[in-house]
């Protein structure tokens, strides 16, 4: 008897489940799409429990008759492919038939659908993958999939899911994603206590940015607005004996990019405010972060993030998104020119946007630029006089003759001839061994002291300073048996601030003062999540903040 056997449908949905069904906000995904593919114009969403217990999703697409609705529970089947061909021309979220197969085998669910032009709607019940119910109901046109106890026949997958907070935090910026890309529907979002989102319908993107970031963020946003051709080179054809004697090569298409940038004034700690939609589809890719970067160099710290929403809208033969199981990665054909295009676009656009003079020019303009590149150094109260320097100290009489004019920045051309000369054969100097070793005092907190030196004492030294003097209001320059010593108050202020309230805290006696007004701060639905979870440690730190609005 042979080794080999093939796995059963019930196994072989379980495998695909794994692929394409990881948590309850792949659920959410797959099934949005699909209710963005029926042309619906209302999605509602409700999750309980982080979407463990219940995920309800409810549209007023077209629906399905009878019997698409059975067949859809079949693999691979689907309403949105023919042929190999349409490969090369998806437009639509979902192509491949996969989802409500393995959605069904790791859960129990329930679906109610009906098309326009049928009298009657359609129940089906199953569970674990097998059918226990198919019946007829009245229901609006449209289809509501009601997922229950997801993964409870895959306890190693369900064991493997975060808490409810974290998963109901993933479903919330998954919805707040497609709502952003798709403004003229309306979408809710409803936890087994509140709503988490509420976005009605509207005429713009600006719009949409404002119902969920708010009024503050979309101040800071730059559009962005751009077009190009493709080149023809490599467009997929048919082969010739499938050209009929009408056939006309196809065109390279356009590819448009539009949305919003932020200003360099607005950073986030990482990049979840970057959002890039492909023809519609909610992408991350590594080919347009990097143009993302690019264009902000030198622009925000390489630490930071800013925050974006782009439409990238190029023809469907360009772009591959049968690449990954979640559909969440794609590939270009010309991926240079998608990468170019994109980030000349953001880069015009700050640009644009904030324009910068050059150096001299700004000089030039304003005398008075100079004279704000000086620095003074102002004695602070109390401290001792430094001794005059000597008056045949040529570094006195250079420094004190010394101003910043306008004309040593503007460009001079020279013409230098440099002597033909034999290289040096001595040893360069970086490479001889140093005369005196520097003291282990001295070196770097990383190095180890050498046996027999004392380790400094950084509280006795901080004893000992005596303070000589402030430079520009930010610095303390002080002085001791060490040397100088130069201390950013700012920093040292908050520390100090920093240790005073951790000893409020261990003896819970934390200072407070309302505010007059009260501060209202906009959260997005999966902010106010992580807000529930830090509130009780906001308030031990001081900080009185509660829910406001819907």
């Amino acid at each position: 008897m042979g080794r080999i056997r093939v796995l059963s449908d019930q196994v072989a949905n379980q495998i695909a489940a794994g692929e394409v069904v990881e948590r309850p906000a792949s659920v959410v995904k797959e099934l949005l799409e699909n209710a963005l593919d029926a042309r619906a114009t209302r999605i509602r969403i409700e999750v309980e429990a982080g979407g463990r217990k219940l995920i309800r999703i409810a549209d007023d697409g077209h629906g399905m008759g009878r019997d698409d609705s059975l067949l859809a529970f079949e693999r691979h089947a689907t309403s949105k492919l023919r042929s190999s061909d349409d490969l090369l021309q998806i437009a639509t979220l979902g192509f491949r038939g996969e989802a409500l197969p393995s959605i069904a085998s790791v859960s129990r669910l329930t679906m109610e659908t009906r098309a326009p032009e049928d009298e009657a709607g359609t129940l089906l019940e199953i569970a674990g993958g097998k059918l226990l119910r198919v019946e007829d109901l009245g229901r609006p046109a449209g289809t509501t999939l009601t997922i229950r106890d997801l993964f409870f026949n895959t306890p190693a997958r369900r064991k493997f899911l975060r808490s409810e907070s974290t998963e109901l935090q993933h479903v919330a910026a998954l919805v707040t994603h497609y709502a952003l890309a798709n403004p003229t529907k309306h979408f809710e979002l409803h936890s087994a206590t509140h709503a988490l989102l509420v976005a009605p319908a509207v005429t713009s993107a600006a719009d949409r940015m404002f119902q969920i970031f708010g009024r503050e963020t979309v101040d800071q946003m730059i559009p962005v607005a751009a077009e190009t051709d493709f080149a023809r080179v490599g467009i997929p054809e048919p082969p010739p004996w499938k050209r009929d004697e009408n056939y006309e090569p196809p065109e390279p298409g356009v590819m448009r990019i539009s949305g919003f940038v932020s200003k360099p004034e607005l950073q986030k700690l990482n990049r979840n405010s970057i959002y890039v939609f492909v023809n519609g589809r909610l992408i991350r890719d590594r080919l347009v972060l990097h143009a993302l970067s690019e264009s902000y160099r030198n622009v925000i710290p390489p630490t930071s993030f800013p925050v974006v929403l782009l439409f990238l809208d190029v023809p469907p033969a360009e772009v591959d998104v049968n690449v990954h199981p979640a559909k969440t990665e794609v590939r270009f054909r010309q991926q240079s020119i998608v990468h170019d295009f994109l980030r000349d676009s953001v880069r015009t656009a700050l640009m644009a946007a904030r324009p910068v003079m050059s150096f001299a020019m700004a000089l030039t303009d304003s005398p008075l630029a100079a004279e704000a590149l000086r620095i003074d150094v102002s004695p602070m109260p109390g401290a001792p006089d430094l001794p005059p320097a000597s008056e045949g100290d040529p570094q006195q009489g250079d420094a004190a003759a010394f101003s910043l004019q306008p004309d040593a920045f503007l460009a001079t051309e020279q013409r230098i001839v440099f002597p033909q000369t034999e290289a040096p054969v001595d040893e360069p100097p970086f490479l001889r061994e140093p005369e005196q070793r520097v003291s282990g005092r001295h070196s770097c907190s990383s190095a180890t002291p050498e046996e027999g030196e004392e380790r400094p004492e950084t509280l006795h030294s901080l004893a000992t300073l005596r303070a000589v003097g402030q430079l520009r209001n930010s610095f303390i320059l002080a002085v001791n048996e060490d040397g100088l010593w130069i201390i950013d108050q700012h920093v040292a202020h908050e520390r100090v601030l920093f240790e005073k309230i951790l000893r409020e805290r261990r003896t819970e006696s934390v200072q407070r003062q309302r505010l007059l007004m009260p501060l209202l701060v906009d959260l997005q639905p999966a902010q106010m999540l992580a807000f529930a979870e830090l509130a009780d440690e906001l308030d031990r730190n001081g900080f009185e903040a509660e829910p406001f609005g819907p």
